[in-house]
């Protein structure tokens, strides 16, 4: 399945891409996620906790940027990730870009994401799945602006903040029931 989901951050897209690329800086405002081994500058291990409807879902696995085009502020991500109680996989296709807002970047994401074994009927809806990742997207980039208008900690460079809380049932529940009224109503 495919969904678009963008985001703002407070900079413009000449400052904002660095902050972006920079994965160890920004896997901690991703709600559940854990960023565990640094493979190379484009490959990355991490776990990530996500729920679908009342099935709470852990994915350990690898993510890899296949293109970096940090003149035109875009790149292509693969991930893909097994959950650790052995329910099924899944991989995802991203792109993301920039581009100039009024307010600093938008930063607008495309995603093609399969599930597979047990995960995929957690996630049969495709709502579910697309209020789980807009969800997401917002979570995380709240913790980003947050982190963004933060000043500079004063502890050491290794130090990185903690990684964001799982987004909840309950509010993912209620992103649910809102994108059907609003289906419904014929908004967009």
């Amino acid at each position: 399945m495919e969904f678009d989901n963008s985001f703002e951050v407070p900079l413009p897209p000449e400052q904002a891409w660095p902050v972006l690329m920079n994965v160890q800086g920004i896997a901690p405002c991703m709600p559940g996620a854990q960023l565990t081994e640094v493979v190379d500058d484009s490959t990355y291990k991490g776990n990530i906790a996500v729920r679908l409807g009342p099935v709470a879902l852990t994915f350990a696995g690898l993510i890899k940027f296949e293109e970096i085009d940090n003149v035109n502020h875009t790149a292509r991500v693969k991930a893909q990730g097994n959950d650790a109680k052995g329910r099924g996989s899944a991989q995802a296709a991203a792109t993301f870009r920039l581009e100039p807002s009024a307010t600093g970047s938008k930063v607008l994401v495309h995603t093609d994401l399969t599930l597979s074994g047990a995960v995929a009927q957690y996630g049969r809806g495709v709502g579910m799945i697309q209020a789980t990742a807009s969800a997401l997207m917002n979570q995380f980039a709240n913790n980003l602006k947050k982190q963004l208008a933060a000043p500079p900690a004063e502890a050491g460079a290794a130090d990185l903040p903690a990684a964001a809380k799982p987004i909840s049932a309950t509010s993912l529940a209620g992103q649910v029931v809102w994108n059907s009224i609003k289906d419904k109503l014929g908004k967009s």
